[in-house]
């Protein structure tokens, strides 16, 4: 299945303002007139709301409560830190900001393991030693129908992690490099990309290079994409960061900030509309404090259930 029909999302108890993972990420931005109560405050109620609608649609969300110690800012992203994987694998991922490595919690792996069937885990976090970095589905986009993965190469994103995991996993890789509007590097592939079944948004303007792009759009052609291409100005709305989900009993989902929504032109909608209903979710407060949108805060479960 390309489409996850269950997530689990992490509902923050100290979101904020990460110092830590600004310098790379240009979509944090501080709001001044609030208090770091109110910022709390507005973010769960729209964590809770993301929450309500996937459920309310027919997607099983597990929503584990993050802790007040250690402080973990950016928790509600929990995408970053692990993959869990069909045949029972789980990849647990290296991150390049100190204070995100803090989220990698066992007891929410034990509780996972406690419903579903966990071959094996696999620990990549050392290379957190060598300052070589790989943030989970934040770097790695995966075409799961056909075996194909996707990165933009970044500090966030180390080319030979990217390599490593997709021969682990029997994809193959696709690497490139992505740059904004300001020429800085684009520093998760989610922002600028998202593989449905058969479909594919990607901002190509991003890919400067043009032996890249034509390799990206070789591939996504070549496995059955229809291409929705995305301008840099709808990137900086967060426009590339949605994911489809399937919920058990009806058509899938495309996940994605009412800001996403909104950036996107009517032809792109209907295009969209053909292959999924699309879910506009109000999360304005998460996406300017923590410079994450929808996507990031869903870590798709596909590992196999366990037999009662």
């Amino acid at each position: 299945m390309q489409s996850a029909r269950t997530v689990f999302m992490v509902r923050p108890a100290r979101f904020g303002f990460n110092t830590e993972t600004a310098e790379s990420n240009y979509f944090q931005n501080a709001i001044r007139e609030a208090s770091g109560e109110e910022i709390q405050r507005r973010a769960r109620a729209e964590f809770d709301g993301v929450v309500a609608a996937l459920r309310a649609h027919g997607v099983r969300v597990l929503v584990f409560e993050d802790t007040p110690a250690p402080h973990t800012p950016d928790s509600i992203f929990p995408n970053n830190w692990l993959t869990l994987h069909p045949d029972g694998r789980v990849l647990l991922y290296p991150m390049c900001a100190p204070n995100r490595r803090l989220e990698r919690r066992p007891d929410i792996l034990a509780a996972l393991q406690e419903q579903f069937a966990v071959t094996e885990v696999i620990d990549l976090s050392g290379s957190e030693r060598q300052n070589r970095f790989l943030e989970g589905t934040g770097s790695i986009i995966f075409d799961h129908l056909h075996r194909v993965a996707y990165a933009c190469l970044s500090p966030r994103t180390d080319a030979a992690l990217f390599q490593e995991v997709a021969q682990q996993l029997c994809y193959r890789a696709v690497a490139f490099h992505a740059h904004d509007a300001q020429g800085q590097e684009i520093y998760h592939t989610n922002v600028m990309m998202c593989v449905g079944a058969r479909f594919a948004v990607v901002c190509l303007e991003s890919i400067r290079n043009a032996a890249e792009q034509a390799v990206v759009v070789d591939s996504l052609t070549a496995t059955g994409h229809e291409i929705i291409d995305i301008s840099l100005a709808q990137v900086s709305r967060f426009a590339g960061n949605m994911l489809t989900l399937q919920p058990a009993t009806a058509r899938e989902l495309l996940a994605m900030s009412q800001s996403a929504h909104d950036a996107l032109t009517p032809a792109q909608r209907t295009t969209l509309a053909q292959y999924c209903d699309l879910l506009p979710l109000p999360i304005p407060t998460i996406e300017t404090i923590g410079g994450g949108s929808a996507r990031c805060m869903l870590a798709e479960v596909f590992l196999p259930e366990k037999m009662v």
